[in-house]
Parts: structure tokens; sequence; C-alpha cells
């Protein structure tokens, strides 16, 4: 292991690459700089954590690494089918029956009034929630409006996930230390904060509407720390590096065959998740990558207004039909 301010300054090298920062390499020379403590030596056991897109990519290497801790997931997946599909996928890969430790919880993030059942479901049930993780993501060909009238790139990676932090809140409050840890992407790198354009109103192109919402997700992230840290629920906005995930595969074939032999395994992009999910962290409301707080901004041109966070979450809050709240703590 090198001297911590050696390590760091390489750290930084790496970080200002951005290709070498956000690839494999970034991953396996971070794990070796400051010997990062190995996943499964993080004990999950007594926590219960919620995975939104546990089937495929990050998320099912997140679930698996969480099971293999001992913690217990509740699987938010589209249909009955692909929960069935997943556990036995996970108890093939780990070895033993999941059932009790998983439950199979049906939502579409492209309708929202599934997404108020689901947490109408998961106040209903005494069980504790320890940590939600907003991974549920994609990125569309087309443009398209959901049933509740919004675009849907923006609905499913900012509408959806805020109205069920919202609704979930005042349990999160009252069951602290909690936390939300939502998954965004290094194309917010290219984007700057305009909410007037958030869910892309003009013409449409999947990369952009994709990183609008992402970076909408960064913003959002502090605020949640910023309005509702206090009551002891921490708020984390991870950036996995570039992994091979079904998304890439089907999304950005260029990409993919121009990064190939760079792009980081699935378990590689979920380390900082599962991590932020199991190990004693603080910093709440940043930006992760590789088990460390980064900055939000590449460039200059990208750093919003002074007053944009404020109407993005005015707006989202319309949007989702909420206001989130929590009781006044009580003397």
């Amino acid at each position: 292991m090198l001297p911590r301010p050696l390590a760091r300054a390489v750290d930084a090298v790496l970080e200002g690459t951005v290709v070498l920062s956000f690839s494999r390499v970034g991953h396996a020379v971070r794990s070796r700089l400051e010997s990062w403590q190995p996943l499964d030596t993080l004990d999950g056991s007594g926590r219960r954590v919620l995975v939104t897109g546990a089937n495929s990519g990050l998320g099912y290497a997140t679930t698996r690494a969480l099971l293999r801790s001992g913690a217990e997931v509740v699987l938010v997946v589209r249909s009955e089918a692909k929960g069935r599909d997943t556990r036995a996928r996970l108890a093939a890969d780990l070895g033993r029956d999941v059932t009790a430790s998983t439950q199979v919880e049906v939502a579409d993030l492209a309708e929202l009034d599934t997404v108020r059942a689901l947490a109408a479901r998961l106040l209903a049930d005494e069980r504790r929630i320890d940590t939600v993780i907003h991974n549920a993501g994609a990125m569309f060909d087309a443009k398209q409006q959901t049933v509740d009238g919004l675009e849907r790139t923006y609905q499913v990676h900012v509408v959806a996930p805020f109205l069920l932090t919202s609704l979930l809140l005042p349990r999160l409050a009252d069951e602290a230390p909690t936390r939300v840890i939502t998954v965004t992407s290094g194309g917010m790198y290219a984007e700057k904060l305009v909410t007037r354009r958030v869910d892309s109103p003009g013409g449409y192109k999947p990369t952009v509407a994709y990183a609008r919402a992402k970076r909408a997700q960064v913003s959002l992230t502090c605020e949640w720390a910023r309005r509702f840290g206090e009551r002891g629920i921490d708020f984390h906005v991870v950036h996995p590096g570039w992994a091979l995930t079904p998304g890439v595969e089907s999304s950005l074939p260029g990409f993919r065959k121009l990064t190939g032999p760079i792009l980081r395994d699935v378990d590689e992009g979920a380390d900082t998740i599962v991590w932020l999910a199991l190990a004693e962290v603080e910093a709440s409301g940043r930006l992760w990558h590789d088990r460390r707080p980064r900055g939000e901004h590449k460039v200059p041109w990208t750093r919003p207004e002074s007053d944009e966070a404020t109407r993005l979450w005015q707006r989202v809050c319309d949007d989702a039909g909420t206001a989130p709240a929590i009781d006044p703590v009580r003397s």
C-alpha cells in the first residue's frame, strides 16, 4: 500500500484522465492503492435493502453481493416472471435457496400508480427498510410519453424514484439511520442542469435525454441531503464507471465496440453501490465513484444557475404529485 499522499496523487491523475478513471483500470488501480476492504468481508446481516431493477446488470450484481453479505433484499422488477427468473439465477449463483432472504415486488417506473402501490405495500409491511437503491433505468431509442403524461426517460430516472423516496420518507426517518442510494452515469458530466429542458421538450436524442436525467439525479441527491439529512437519512449518488451491462450492449453498440477491452464487469461497476449500502460512510449528499466522493463537474460550463436545483425540486414535486415531508421531531 502506497503512502496516503502518494495514493491520493495517483487517484487524482486517474480522475483527470476520465477514460482510465471510468474504465476497469481505475477500479483495479484504486482497489490496490488503498487496499479496499473486500465486499465479501462486509456483514449485511440484519439489514433489509430495496433494489430497483434487480433483475439485470448492476442491479443484479448489487443484489447478489448483498445476499452474499447476509442482507435481505427486496427485488423490485417489472413482472412476476422477471422476479421468478431472478430468484432462480440468484439461487444458482449463490448455491442456495434465496426464497427466505428475498422478496419480489412488481412495479413499472413508467407507471406512477404502480410506484404508489409499491410504496403502500412496503409501508403496510412491519419489516424495516435500511437502504433504498434506485438502480433501475434504461436508454430509450425514441421519445415517448408515459401514461402519466411525462417524457419516459425523465419519469423513469427522475420522477418515479423521487416519488418512491417521498412516500417512504417518514418510514426511513423513523427507522434511521437509513440510506438512499441512486445510481447515475458518467454521461451526466456532459450536461448542465436546466430544469426547463430536463425532459427534452424539443428534439430528442437518447444519449442527451439520458444524460440530462442523470444530471438531475445528482442535483436532487444534494437537495434531499440538504432538506432531510438531519433526520438520520443519508443520501448518496454513485457513478459506477463504464460497466458492460445489458443496457450498454443494446443501446450503445458503438461505445461497446470502441471501449470493450476496458469496460468494467458488472461486479466492478456495482462495487461502490454495495460498499455504500454496507460500510460505515459519511459525506451525505455527495457523488461517489470508486469509494470516494468526487466532483460533480468536469468542466465549468456545466455548473447550474444558483437557484436551478430549487426549480428542479419544485418541478419534480409537481410532476410526481407529492411534497416530501417528515413529521417534526417530538420533544
